[in-house]
């Protein structure tokens, strides 16, 4: 018998399927992510692919020539945006209420999602050279990260999920609906502080 869940990947004794709700949104989720998060026991990008009926996630570091993210970023019946904010981004609400020709681009949305540590997603960003000609979108104010268990180096750094959560809840008028990512990511990190010996977080983590 395996000791990790078919479901969430991770061990039994950490499965967050019981967390796990699901979400209904008109907005696709894209996560490219770096093959360095895949065995991470905190990640938090298959909270992400569990719960939204619509996200998509590809593991990878250089992601031009990718034969199934080519194809969708090809189709034109959608908007695509990166969440990566950088010198050119624009804040998502800018980027929602931009007019096409003097009409409102009523395209299903589309956000790209680079799971990965800044460095290494600032790498794949740099690799991925499908992704530049696409508009590159921030959220709208910087938001404080709760990953109480892997601290950013970066002010405003989240997790994916975290992201995710907050990217969705400016983007869609039922924010509300997303708040069970929240949640699952509260228990996993809540479940490996317990696991931690006593002390050790108090000492590196507050």
């Amino acid at each position: 018998m395996s000791r990790y869940c078919e479901t969430c990947g991770k061990a039994h004794r950490a499965c967050i399927c019981k967390t796990i709700s699901l979400i209904s949104s008109p907005i696709t989720v894209w996560i490219l992510q770096h093959p360095s998060e895949v065995n991470r026991a905190i990640g938090t990008a298959r909270i992400v692919t569990l719960s939204l009926s619509n996200a998509q996630l590809w593991v990878g570091e250089d992601f031009s020539e990718h034969n199934e993210l080519n194809q969708l970023l090809n189709d034109q019946t959608q908007r695509v945006a990166v969440l990566f904010p950088n010198d050119s981004s624009v804040t998502l609400n800018d980027w929602q209420q931009e007019d096409n020709i003097n009409q409102i681009d009523e395209r299903p949305l589309t956000l790209i999602l680079l799971d990965g540590t800044w460095k290494k997603a600032y790498k794949m960003w740099l690799l991925s050279h499908n992704l530049h000609s696409l508009p590159t979108v921030a959220l709208s104010e910087i938001m404080d990260g709760e990953y109480r268990i892997r601290k950013s180096p970066k002010a405003g750094g989240l997790s994916t999920v975290e992201a995710c959560y907050y990217a969705l809840s400016e983007l869609d008028a039922t924010a509300d609906r997303y708040q069970p990512l929240l949640t699952s990511f509260h228990a996993m990190i809540d479940f490996q502080i317990q696991q931690m010996p006593e002390g050790i977080f108090e000492r590196n983590y507050q």
